[in-house]
């Protein structure tokens, strides 16, 4: 029973990552480089089961890495920005602000759950603890 809130926790772990690799990609949405390779692109985490209990097949989740865009970043013939390179280009950021609330939706909502499943098997233990009272 005590495996399940290692499951629940290592979830929970993961999608507060994912979460605040998010809010990282939404703050620097609107930045601007004078570069393209100084240029803010987007991050997601790379998640993998493992093995936590080989008897009983149970498995968590642990973030692998972090996975950098491969989107082509934007750039904005802009002479007069202090930013701007010796051709007058300034680089924006390979972000999508809609993806980004949609997977802070998700990983929010999966957040959520792992946080219930934690919350109701912590209240079974303790009820079958009252029991042998």
């Amino acid at each position: 029973m005590f495996k399940i809130l290692d499951i629940a926790g290592s979830g929970m772990s993961a999608q507060m990552l994912r979460l605040n690799t998010t809010a990282s990609n939404m703050a620097n949405a609107g930045s601007s480089a004078s570069s393209e390779a100084e240029a803010y692109k987007a991050r997601q985490p790379v998640f993998a089961s493992v093995l936590l209990d080989a008897e009983k097949g149970l498995h968590g989740v642990e973030v692998r890495s972090i996975a950098v865009s491969e989107e082509e970043v934007p750039r904005h013939y802009e002479p007069g920005n202090p930013l701007a390179d010796k051709d007058g280009f300034v680089y924006g950021t390979a972000v999508n602000p809609v993806e980004e609330m949609a997977n802070m939706m998700s990983a929010s909502r999966s957040y959520q759950s792992n946080a219930e499943v934690f919350s109701t098997t912590k209240n079974l233990l303790l009820r079958t603890l009252q029991m042998g009272k």
